[in-house]
């Protein structure tokens, strides 16, 4: 741990444990800010990779008993992360890089509210044992909108846009592994922004003053939380099991070119922007973090052209057995994209497999963008243990 940091003012007293070497003064402040809400069950576990977002930072972990807040879920509900490891090998792909990555923009559509033109079998299955969510009939909550159960099924599979990707690594052995990352699409958003509407007017409606109003909360027992937290882990649900449908995808993309005479190792599948209810009754949630409990398997990415951890949960308590989820930005996407160099970008990527036409367009995805993923994981030494180090050979983002 880095550090431990004691905060208080007129909103109240705070504790923050940070583990982030590399932190700027906006994280921290708001780190800070949402410390001292007067929900926060003792403090909050900043994470390596911590950097600014809506609410509390994105590396963050904290509990909470009395209420539950949807902009510390985010409003990518149940982002996250899957690998598996195949005992395919890195010179099975030699002069066919190309057509991999070719298969995979055909079987994954990525993209702001891009959808596949019919609903995969695996989106029929989920909706078959899982419904819709319950805010999806609520015409207060999401507004008058005829094809959001349509959405909802279009688009189960498919990968999004921001810092969502798919990536063919391979290990120091040279074993292939194959890794995407992504969330809720377009009915999380839509869900966890209503819910983070009816946070807002709620607390208003109570004279609940906030240092921020991102930090709206609903109490729990309402009528309010608990139709939060039902749409909440649907789209848990939605997110982690679209995952699993993208690597089917994926599976057979790879397939298409390499042969389907090949076998998977292991498969890891982990949120990290989601809650869970405690035995004590408390929710433990993360923002921009993973589960790291003694044993529990994860996944922690660089960025493009950087490498990906596979870990091993420490179960440390004092972090709430929480670690990072990524590198971490250290410039916004806007900043990036004004500042960053495409040629330079390129050099970065040298070597990869990846959409360099539309270099420009990912700016904001530049190594540059976001922390060495080697000092991420040097800070987090007391969180996880890394097991497999793997680099990308092939990437694919969301445009």
């Amino acid at each position: 741990m880095i550090g431990v940091y004691e905060t208080e003012n007129e909103y109240g007293k705070g504790t923050i444990k940070s583990w982030a070497s590399i932190i700027d003064d906006a994280t921290m402040r708001q780190a800070e800010r949402i410390s001292r809400l007067a929900i926060i069950e003792g403090y909050l576990a900043l994470m390596p990779d911590a950097h600014f977002g809506f609410g509390p930072p994105v590396g963050s972990a904290l509990k909470t008993k009395k209420a539950v807040m949807p902009y510390a879920v985010g409003v990518d509900i149940g982002c996250g992360m899957i690998a598996v490891q195949t005992d395919v090998q890195r010179n099975d792909f030699v002069g066919k890089e190309g057509r991999v990555l070719h298969n995979i923009r055909e079987l994954i559509p990525s993209g702001v509210g891009t959808s596949h033109k019919r609903p995969l079998a695996q989106a029929k299955r989920f909706i078959d044992d899982n419904g819709f969510p319950a805010g999806i009939d609520n015409a207060a909550l999401v507004g008058r909108s005829p094809d959001l159960r349509n959405k909802a099924l279009i688009q189960f599979g498919t990968l999004g846009a921001g810092n969502h990707f798919v990536e063919v690594c391979e290990d120091a052995r040279g074993q292939v592994w194959l890794l995407l990352h992504s969330g809720s699409r377009g009915i999380g958003n839509l869900l966890a922004t209503s819910h983070v509407h009816v946070a807002k007017d709620a607390c208003a409606a109570e004279g609940i003053a906030l240092e921020d109003k991102d930090f709206a909360y609903l109490m729990a027992g309402t009528k309010e939380a608990e139709a939060y937290l039902e749409d909440m882990l649907w789209a848990q649900h939605y997110a982690y099991a679209q995952r699993e449908a993208m690597m089917d995808s994926l599976m057979e993309a790879v397939s298409l070119e390499v042969g389907s005479d090949w076998n998977e190792v292991q498969r890891i599948n982990c949120h990290h922007n989601y809650a869970e209810r405690l035995d004590d009754g408390s929710w433990i949630t993360r923002k921009g973090a993973i589960d790291a409990s003694e044993g529990k398997m994860g996944i922690i990415p660089g960025s493009m052209g950087a490498a990906t951890y596979i870990v091993r949960g420490r179960g440390n308590d004092e972090a709430y057995a929480t670690s990072p989820h990524g590198a971490g930005r250290v410039m916004g996407r806007n900043q990036a994209r004004k500042t960053l160099s495409a040629e330079e970008f390129r050099k970065q990527m040298a070597g990869k497999t990846w959409l360099d036409r539309d270099a420009k367009k990912l700016l904001d995805e530049a190594p540059s963008a976001y922390k060495p993923i080697e000092t991420v994981i040097e800070d987090s030494a007391d969180l996880i243990e890394p097991v497999t180090k793997i680099g990308q050979f092939i990437n694919y983002k969301g445009l």
